[in-house]
């Protein structure tokens, strides 16, 4: 999977608050997919359709408690659709929004960069760790 990321002009990221303050949106996103398991519930959603059990079993991991308030709080910020269906035993179904299936090239662009990046920072890690306890 593999997607462009735009390239702005250096006037973009320079420019004062009242003009453009990119850390300030790249806050508003980092609020909304933020934390250890929204990317990964944005990745399974992005197949489809899902139940509850089903993104459970996906996520090795989380617990019901975690994966309930991620939904939760995803649904509030619109980017995840959760319907219910009148029967017993209840069925709730969870789908991305329009406005959820956006950040697919968002996180198209974070594959990308840790696949270009990833082996760099995980020999910087390796360095550090080998160095530390060699000293």
């Amino acid at each position: 999977m593999h997607f462009e990321v735009p390239r702005y002009p250096k006037s973009y990221w320079t420019k004062t608050m009242a003009e453009k303050n990119i850390s300030c949106l790249v806050e508003t996103t980092l609020a909304v997919i933020g934390g250890r398991w929204k990317v990964l519930i944005l990745q399974q959603l992005l197949d489809g359709v899902k139940r509850f059990n089903e993104l459970h079993r996906a996520l090795s991991g989380i617990t019901h408690k975690t994966l309930t308030q991620q939904l939760r709080e995803m649904e509030a910020d619109g980017i995840v659709n959760r319907k219910v269906y009148p029967q017993i035993p209840p069925k709730v179904e969870y789908s991305l929004t329009s406005l959820g299936k956006t950040l697919k090239p968002v996180l198209a662009a974070m594959h990308n960069w840790a696949e270009c990046h990833g082996r760099a920072l995980e020999h910087r890690k390796r360095s550090i760790r080998n160095s530390v306890g060699a000293g």
